[in-house]
C-alpha cells in the first residue's frame, strides 16, 4: 500500500473522532514500553560496563543526565524516550510513567509521576534525589514502582492490584487518625499508636510505618534534633502470588465507629467492595527482623494462616547477635564467639556470655522481612507482635558489642544471658560479696510491660534492689548492662 493511500485511510478512520481522543492515543503509543529486557542479552556485559561508567561519572550536562536516566531505565527493565525539545525524559511502563523535566544546563526542574488512569503529580522525593545526584535512591523507587504491578494477569488485573493497595492505605490512614490528638508526639504514636507513626505514600515513596523506637534513640533525637533518628520501620505494599486472595478494592472503614475491642468497624467484603486477585498485601522491612517461632505463629494466626515465605529456622539468639553485629557494621559476623565486652562509665567492664539455648525447640527463630496479609484489620495486631519482638531483641542486643573477650580477667564482671520460655530470659552473675550466683529473670510480657524477679541464695545478703526497682529500670533504659550496673551500685551502698 502506498504512503498516500495509507494516510488517506488513517484520515478517514479518525475523521469522526474528536481531536482530544487522537491526542490521547498518540500519547499512549509514545509511552508504551518495549517490555523488559531478556534475562541474558548478548550485549549484557557491554551494557553492564556502560552502566558502571555512568554510575562513576558525575552527570552535570543535559546530555550526560539524559544518558544516566536512560541507562538507569534500561537497568530497571523500563523504557525511556526523550522529547523533541531534548529537555524532557519519559520513563515508562504499561502501568505508569515518570516525566523528568530538565533545563538546558541539565538541572532538574520537575519530576512528575502518573499511574494508569491518574493525572500526573509532582513528586518532591524524586526531584530531591535527582537534584542531589542520588541515582541509587531514584533507581530504588523505579524498582519499587515496577514491583507494585508484578501481579499475574493483564493490565486490568494489575490496575486492580494497585486499586487494592490504595484502599488499604486509606483504611490504615483512617485508623491512624482515630486516636490522634493535636498534641500527640511522634514517639507516642510510634510506641502506642494502633498503626504506629504512619507516613502516607508520596510519589514514589511507599507508605511506611514506624512502630518501635528504643529509649536511647529517643534520647539521641532529643539531644540532636537534626540527627533524623528513626526507629524500626516497615513499608506497606502489594505483591503478586501464585494463589488467589480476596482483597478489598474499596475502603472498608466507612466512619469512625469502633467495635467492642476498640478497633474500627469494617464493612463486609462483598463482591462490590472486593475481588479475588493473585496478590496479597505486604509489610516489608528493609532490615530482616529476628523473630521467634512463637511470634511467627502468632502473626500467621492473625493473618488467617497465610504462610510467611522463605523462613530458615535457626537459634533465635544467634540471629539476634548476627543482626546486631551487622547493624554495627562489624565485618566479623561469626556467632561462634558469644562473649562480648561492654564498657560503661564509672563501672568495671562487663563481660556477657550469650547462651544460644539451641537445644530448646521453642527458642528457634527466623529472619523475617515480608509479612503477607489480606485485610487491614490484621495490621494493628501484627504491629503489636513486632513491637513485642523488637523490645525483646533490644534487651538481648544490649549485651552484644564488637569487642570479644577471649581471656579471663579478674577485673571483669561476668554475666550469662540464657533464654527461658517464650519471651523471658535470665541474667546470672556472681554475688558481689558472696561466692554464690545471683539471677535476674526478665519477662518481656509486652513491649510496654516488663516484669523482673531477682533470685538470691537464701543465706546471701540483699542487693538492695527490689523487683519493682529492676522492672522500672529495665523499662526506662531497655539495656541489660545499665540495669546490672544499677544493681551493683545499690549492692555497694549496703556494703558501705
Amino acid at each position: 500500500i502506498s504512503t498516500n493511500a495509507l494516510m488517506e485511510k488513517l484520515y478517514l478512520k479518525y475523521e469522526q473522532k474528536p481531536w482530544t481522543e487522537t491526542l490521547k492515543l498518540v500519547h499512549f503509543c509514545m509511552d508504551k514500553p518495549l517490555g523488559r529486557p531478556v534475562s541474558n542479552p548478548p550485549d549484557g556485559p557491554l551494557l553492564s560496563c556502560m552502566e558502571k561508567i555512568q554510575r562513576t561519572l558525575n552527570a552535570k550536562s543535559l546530555f550526560s543526565v539524559m544518558n544516566r536516566l536512560q541507562s538507569l531505565s534500561r537497568q530497571k527493565g523500563l523504557n525511556s524516550h526523550v522529547s523533541p525539545s531534548g529537555t524532557t525524559c519519559y520513563i515508562t511502563s504499561d502501568m505508569f510513567y515518570i516525566e523528568v523535566q530538565l533545563e538546558k544546563d541539565g538541572k532538574v526542574m520537575d519530576v512528575k509521576l502518573a499511574h494508569l488512569g491518574e493525572a500526573p503529580v509532582i513528586c518532591d522525593d524524586l526531584v530531591r534525589h535527582l537534584r542531589m545526584k542520588n541515582y541509587d535512591a531514584f533507581g530504588k523507587i523505579l524498582e519499587d514502582l515496577s514491583n507494585l504491578y508484578l501481579i499475574p494477569g493483564n493490565s486490568e488485573m494489575k490496575a486492580k492490584g494497585y486499586l487494592a493497595l490504595q484502599s488499604l492505605e486509606k483504611d490504615l490512614y483512617s485508623m491512624s487518625l482515630q486516636d490522634r490528638t493535636e498534641d500527640v508526639s511522634r514517639v507516642t504514636e510510634v510506641l502506642h499508636g494502633k498503626v504506629g507513626h504512619l507516613v502516607p505514600r508520596t510519589g514514589g515513596t511507599p507508605m511506611n510505618i514506624e512502630f518501635y523506637i528504643s529509649p536511647y534513640q529517643v534520647l539521641e533525637a532529643e539531644l540532636n534534633p537534626d540527627s533524623q533518628v528513626c526507629g524500626a520501620k516497615i513499608v506497606v505494599t502489594v505483591e503478586g502470588t501464585d494463589t488467589l486472595h480476596r482483597l478489598p478494592i474499596s475502603p472498608l472503614i466507612a466512619d469512625f465507629q469502633t467495635g467492642e475491642d476498640g478497633n474500627p468497624a469494617f464493612l463486609l467484603l462483598t463482591d462490590e467492595l472486593s475481588m479475588d486477585l493473585s496478590a496479597c498485601f505486604l509489610l516489608k522491612s528493609h532490615q530482616p527482623i529476628p523473630m521467634s517461632s512463637f511470634s511467627i505463629e502468632e502473626i500467621q494466626r492473625l493473618t488467617g494462616r497465610i504462610q510467611i515465605a522463605d523462613l530458615k529456622l535457626a537459634p533465635l539468639y544467634e540471629l539476634i547477635v548476627q543482626s546486631t553485629l551487622k547493624e554495627k557494621h562489624n565485618e566479623d559476623l561469626s556467632t561462634h564467639n558469644s562473649c562480648f565486652s561492654v564498657s560503661l562509665p564509672d563501672c568495671p567492664k562487663h563481660c556477657y556470655f550469650i547462651n544460644n539455648g539451641s537445644e530448646k525447640s521453642d527458642l528457634a527463630g527466623a529472619l523475617v522481612s515480608k509479612i503477607p496479609f489480606t485485610h487491614p484489620k490484621c495490621v494493628p495486631g501484627i504491629i503489636e507482635v513486632l513491637r513485642h519482638q523488637m523490645a525483646y531483641n533490644t534487651l538481648i542486643s544490649s549485651c552484644v558489642s564488637e569487642k570479644h573477650i577471649n581471656e579471663d580477667d579478674s577485673e571483669l564482671l561476668y554475666f550469662e544471658v540464657t533464654p527461658q520460655k517464650n519471651t523471658s530470659f535470665s541474667v546470672s552473675f556472681p554475688h558481689p560479696v558472696k561466692d554464690n550466683l545471683a539471677c535476674v529473670i526478665i519477662n518481656v510480657i509486652t513491649s510496654r510491660e516488663i516484669q523482673c524477679n531477682l533470685h538470691l541464695h537464701p543465706e546471701d545478703p540483699t542487693l538492695n534492689s527490689s523487683d519493682d526497682f529492676i522492672s522500672r529500670a529495665v523499662k526506662r533504659c531497655m539495656s541489660v548492662p545499665v540495669v546490672m550496673r544499677a544493681i551493683f551500685r545499690n549492692a555497694a551502698k549496703v556494703g558501705a
